[in-house]
């Protein structure tokens, strides 16, 4: 039997104000599918880079969103691995969380454990996970490595540096404010570079007595990229995983050569493939939470209803660690 639910949804690409709330009919689940009652929902960047059109939607209009927690509410035919009333979450690049409730196939539901909230499942999620295979899945880090990380501040950064640390890795971080400064060093940072001041290639160079570090993780895109080639080490790994700034510049494979450099532009559907590597990479990130290596409590709490204020604040740059919309 359908149902009408309440979604926020875009018919064209644009700013905030494209984001419209709208009833929807929501289908009975079928085969291998749930319904999920959405309880919180998950803010990331990724969802600017959909409203924008800088990442293409399947077909508009389309709902926007990529990441919640809630309760199973409907199974579908051929469902084992959840049952009505199971406390779920889930973060796969598939668009259609801005909603109510949603259908979503069974397999890719990762059950949230006794003791983590609902807003700290759909905070850490996708975040974390995406953490944990930049420290863990790119390149082999040990106890004792340096590494840069950009835009520190943010959800992702905060928990690169404090997992990072309590890995004993020797997280540097770049800013873009004091206030930003003042919550990487928080969440683990041991060098906080504001690069609206200074020249973080210098900085890591001084910090680094002219070495360089291990590994770069880079969401920034165009304005840090050719640094971040320069901060690394010889056989260093530059991780592009984003583009805030815009497109990366042209770049000669050659110019990797003269410290026989390493670039890698990941993404976390690769990482999570099967339900079985899912399960392995959520356990271990609700591990990391349970034994406080992972700080999972959202920075910023906004009502649904302020969607549109939500990804304002979001593209500004206005928000600070992590931030969830509850229903």
């Amino acid at each position: 039997m359908s149902q009408t639910v309440q979604a926020a949804r875009i018919h064209a690409y644009g700013g905030p104000e494209v984001l419209q709330f709208e009833d929807v009919q929501l289908e009975a689940p079928g085969q291998g599918e749930v319904l999920v009652r959405n309880k919180v929902l998950g803010l990331n960047f990724v969802d600017v880079y959909y409203r924008r059109g800088t990442f293409p939607v399947a077909a508009l209009p389309a709902i926007l969103g990529n990441e919640a927690a809630g309760v199973v509410e409907a199974i579908g035919p051929g469902v084992t691995s959840v049952a009505v009333g199971d406390r779920v979450a889930y973060s796969d690049d598939i668009n259609g969380s801005y909603a109510t409730a949603r259908l979503y196939a069974a397999d890719r539901l990762v059950a949230i454990p006794a003791g983590v909230s609902d807003e700290q499942a759909a905070t850490v999620l996708l975040k974390g996970l995406t953490a944990r295979y930049l420290l863990k899945e790119m390149l082999p880090l040990k106890a004792g490595d340096t590494v840069l990380y950009h835009a520190a501040a943010g959800g992702v950064g905060q928990i690169v540096a404090r997992w990072g640390k309590a890995m004993g890795l020797k997280v540097i971080g770049t800013v873009s404010s004091d206030a930003k400064a003042a919550a990487a060093r928080a969440a683990g940072c041991s060098d906080v570079i504001n690069y609206r001041t200074e020249n973080f290639v210098e900085r890591v160079m001084e910090i680094t007595a002219g070495r360089g570090v291990r590994a770069v993780f880079d969401s920034v895109g165009r304005d840090t990229f050719k640094g971040s080639l320069q901060a690394l080490a010889i056989r260093g790994m530059l991780v592009v995983f984003g583009k805030a700034s815009g497109d990366l510049p042209n770049l000669n494979p050659f110019e990797l050569a003269p410290k026989a450099l390493q670039l890698a532009w990941p993404i976390l559907p690769h990482y999570v493939a099967t339900r079985e590597q899912l399960a392995a990479a959520a356990a271990d990130l609700f591990d990391a939470v349970a034994r406080g290596m992972v700080d999972a409590t959202p920075a910023r709490v906004y009502p649904f209803e302020q969607l549109v204020q939500a990804h304002r604040d979001l593209e500004q740059r206005r928000t600070v660690g992590s931030a969830v919309l509850v229903l």
